[in-house]
Order: structure tokens, then sequence, then C-alpha cells
């Protein structure tokens, strides 16, 4: 039937009175943080930070984030996040615990726990932010996941923590590559603490899942892409842990396993043309924008030694659209762990992607710092934007099935907290205001920059 939308509906959910009651909820929610500010005026900048983080600002940079808190100048937002006194990493301990008691609350519900052995799981990821200049911290000639090729760019390396109830980003670190770390007067340019030294992603993750360990963060399993499966160290101490885990790997990894022609140390690309049709299942890895996330699925039991203890697998996916397309999977997992659920720990790692975009819509990838600590405070702030957003979207009812309607989510209630809550400025003076101090700014920037280019010429003619 076709519906008539030039009627008026009922009202529906959420009223005017749910929206303002989101909008109060964030002062308590930000109380719990008020220990690691030093002094009261920089915990309203930060709140203010997240208010216009929250909102619908073109860019989330420390001239529109002020001008949106209606502040006169830029530079108390630029102090927050440089010298201003407070901890983000206590901040981001605290984000850790909310966002674990938001999705995995004490006591697990009987129900929840029965039916979803699978959770929680914590998923490994990186995101590259490109950058033009060469002074921000960590920024090099690296592969940048956003553009699918090598470029000048920033990478981070994410956790995030999953569950049936939701899933949200829960830690960040800043891959610093080789270079950086071994070049002292850039790193004290970039303001990088003498006691960091040189991590590869796969050890930043391993920190991360360490903290979480050390925080009590209860997690079942650990998936990842290949850049964190091929670790061989990271594998390791997942297990030495006796955490499950589903790890992509290449095509060129090399393992021993047990096939019906006997015990092979091939390659898992080779070990795939050992499979016969009658080897393969088709399941789905979890639901998708589009529907279920069907692939065909295979394994191979792993040697330890010289046996195999049924808890080491090699894992295929193949393409449904084009068979000839084939990914690799290590597992580590209970014994008796049937394959279906195996295959639902593989497609939680999708929800990662999902967070990383959540917080790219709030900023994560629009900061104008070039310090090491202020891409930390940074990208604290956002995510503690983003497990603001998803506390609401868990504790909104949801749908009756038989509503024609999906649940809130983040994206919406975004719009939502902008539009009507946190609207952006409109005072015609204030705003001429800001206009005069762009243009002053920009004019005497632009000024300086030619006299250094000037003097750089004169320093460099000859005689």
């Amino acid at each position: 039937m076709k519906l008539d939308y030039s009627t008026t509906t009922e009202p529906g959910v959420p009223s005017i009175g749910t929206i303002g009651g989101w909008a109060l909820s964030l002062r308590p929610w930000l109380q719990r943080l008020a220990p690691y500010f030093a002094r009261p005026e920089v915990r309203t900048h930060a709140r203010l930070y997240l208010q216009a983080i929250l909102s619908e600002i073109p860019r989330k940079n420390g001239w529109q984030i002020a001008e949106y808190a209606r502040q006169a100048r830029p530079y108390g937002m630029q102090r927050l996040l440089s010298r201003a006194v407070w901890d983000e990493d206590a901040c981001r301990d605290e984000l850790r615990t909310l966002v674990g008691q938001t999705l995995f609350p004490p006591p697990l519900v009987p129900a929840l726990a029965d039916a979803e052995p699978l959770y929680p799981v914590l998923v490994l990821d990186e995101s590259g932010v490109p950058k033009r200049g060469s002074h921000s911290a960590g920024v090099a000639l690296q592969y940048c996941g956003v553009t699918g090729r090598v470029e000048n760019c920033q990478v981070g390396v994410f956790l995030a923590f999953v569950t049936a109830l939701g899933h949200g980003l829960v830690d960040r670190e800043l891959y610093l590559p080789a270079d950086w770390c071994d070049d002292l007067p850039r790193r004290r340019a970039a303001h990088i603490p003498d006691a960091v030294t040189f991590a590869t992603k796969p050890e930043l993750g391993k920190v991360m899942l360490q903290r979480a360990q050390a925080a009590g963060l209860s997690f079942r399993w650990v998936v990842a892409d290949t850049v964190y499966g091929h670790s061989t160290g990271l594998r390791q101490w997942l297990e030495e842990q006796d955490c499950a885990y589903a790890l992509a790997v290449p095509c060129t990894e090399v393992v021993w396993a047990r096939t019906r022609g006997g015990d092979r140390l091939r390659d898992v690309a080779s070990l795939a043309q050992t499979l016969h049709e009658r080897d393969w299942h088709r399941l789905s890895a979890g639901q998708g924008t589009k529907g279920p996330r069907r692939f065909d699925w295979a394994r191979l039991p792993l040697l330890q030694g010289d046996t195999t203890d049924g808890r080491h697998w090699l894992l295929f996916r193949r393409c449904l659209d084009n068979p000839a397309e084939l990914a690799y999977y290590l597992v580590f997992a209970p014994p008796a762990t049937p394959l279906p659920l195996m295959v639902q720990a593989i497609g939680a790692r999708w929800h990662i992607e999902e967070d990383i975009q959540t917080a790219k819509d709030l900023g994560l990838d629009q900061y104008e710092v070039r310090s090491y600590v202020g891409w930390y405070r940074h990208l604290t702030l956002v995510l503690l934007a983003a497990a603001f957003l998803l506390t609401l979207c868990v504790q909104s009812p949801r749908p009756q099935p038989a509503t024609p309607l999906i649940a809130l989510t983040s994206s919406e209630l975004r719009h939502l907290l902008a539009r009507l809550i946190w609207p952006a400025p409109t005072c015609a003076p204030f705003l001429c205001q800001w206009s005069h101090f762009r243009r002053t700014h920009q004019y005497w920037a632009g000024s300086y920059h030619r006299r250094r280019r000037e003097k750089a010429r004169a320093a460099s003619a000859p005689g």
C-alpha cells in the first residue's frame, strides 16, 4: 500500500523532552572525568570541545570549534590540546570503563550469555590520515588505508570493543615510523617524550590489549587483519593468555597443516588447492548494510609438533561472486569450537570500520595539531564523543518488531542534538568579529611566510 506522506502521523520518538534529556546527560557523564582536569576552566573547554565535535560544523579544527563555542579567539581550544594540564591517558581509561559498562554491563543477562558465547570481542585495526607537511608527529610516506596507496600521512592504531549490544572504540596509539624515533631534533620539535621508542603496529596493538586486560575488561576473542595476523609475537602472546583469536594472514603465510594428502608445510594459498568442493560451507559472517555477509568457508587443522590439538586452525574464505578471491585466517580457539562460531568472530572485525567512520564524522581526521600530545588529546576527545553517542543509542528504546523503523544511530542522534540543542551561533556582530579575526590572521600569516622565504632566498644567493 502506498503511504500518504502528505498526512501528519502521530508524534513518534524521540520526543523533544527526550532529546533535551540526552543533552543534560552529558554533564554527569563528563563528571566522571572531572578528577583528570587540573582546573575548572580546562574542564569547561573540554565540554565545549565535545559539544562542538558533536555538532555539524564543516571542519572540527581549532578555529571552527572556538567559533562554535562562542569564544572570541581560538587560543583557548588550541591550548586545551597543547599546554593545558589534564590527563588524556586517564580519560582514555575512563572511556574504556564507560564503554565496557555500557556494552557488557555486569552481571550478564543470562539469556544473552547463553545465546552469544562469542562476545565480547576486541578488534584491532589502523587508519591513516593524509597530511601535507612534514612536521606533524609520525607523518611519513606510508600506506594510507583511506586512499589505498602510499602517501604522506599519519597512522593511528585503534582498539574496538564489540558485544551483542553494540560496539565502540576504546583505545588509540599513534604509530611512529623508525625514522622519527631516530631523529632527536624532529622528536623534540613535535614534543615526543624521550621514553617513546619505535614499536610496530602489532606491538602497539599488544600494548592496548594488555591495558584492556589489566583494567579488567572482559573479552573472549581478538580479531584483526593481516597487519596483526602476520605477527608471530602477537599470536604467541595471545596463546599464552589463553585468548581465542581469529587473525587474517597474507597468502604467503607459511603453516604446517594436515590435509588429506598428509602433513604439509606450505603457504596458505597453496594449501587452498588441496581442498575439495565438499569441504566448503556457506555461512554468514554477520549482518551488513545490504543483508547477511555470506561466503564459502573451509578449514584445516594445524599441526603443533607432530599432532593436532583441536585448537589451531587455518580458515579459508571464498567470495561467492568471484570464487578465485580468497582470504586466509589463523584461528586459535577452545577445543570443539564449531566453524560457524569462528566465522562469526571473523565477521566482528567489520565493526571497527564502522566505529572509525563514526569517529571520522566527529572529526577524527580533521585535527590541525602537530604535537604528539595534541594528537592523543584530540583523539581522546573524539572517542569520548563517540562513546557518549553510543551510550545514548544503547539506552534508547528499540522500535517494536512490527514498526517500520530502524533503531536510533549515532549519526541520527548527533543530527538531532546539533540542530535542536547545540545549534551554531547566529549572532551577526559575533560572526562579523570572527570574519575580521580570520582575515587579519591570514594576512599576517602570509606576510611572515613571504618574509621567511625572502630571507631564505637571500641567504642562498651567491656572493
